[in-house]
């Protein structure tokens, strides 16, 4: 059983960058897909990024692109997001997830994700 407990949230001004961790209770997180995925007030859970368990490549939802960064650490059992640029509508509590059966085609789906964290709150606000 995996447990996933996320870090670094808090209260930032738009424009700023904030930086959340995921830390993993297992073996190792190697074989499993990581991913990102956050609850906006009044809105369902949407996915955020994620990045397979092989391979390199990161998957971004559209409105992070370009300003949030997924990376992983095997070595430490970690995910990471660095959110740059943030916006008053990044707003939400943020969640790590993980799952090693998550097809490349479903990874934007959070019921492809066995495993997630308590959630850490992100708060946009000038």
């Amino acid at each position: 059983q995996m447990q996933l407990v996320e870090s670094g949230g808090g209260l930032v001004q738009p424009g700023d960058s904030l930086s959340l961790s995921c830390a993993a209770s297992c073996r190792s997180i190697s074989r499993y897909t990581m991913a990102w995925f956050r609850h906006a007030p009044g809105k369902e859970r949407s996915f955020a990024a994620a990045l397979r368990s092989t391979g390199g490549t990161a998957y971004y939802a559209d409105s992070v692109k370009g300003r949030f960064i997924i990376s992983r650490d095997n070595t430490k059992n970690t995910v990471n997001l660095k959110m740059n640029t943030l916006k008053p509508k990044d707003t939400a509590v943020y969640f790590c997830a993980a799952d090693s059966s998550v097809i490349l085609s479903s990874l934007r789906q959070a019921s492809q994700y066995a495993y997630w964290g308590q959630g850490t709150q992100v708060t946009v606000s000038s």
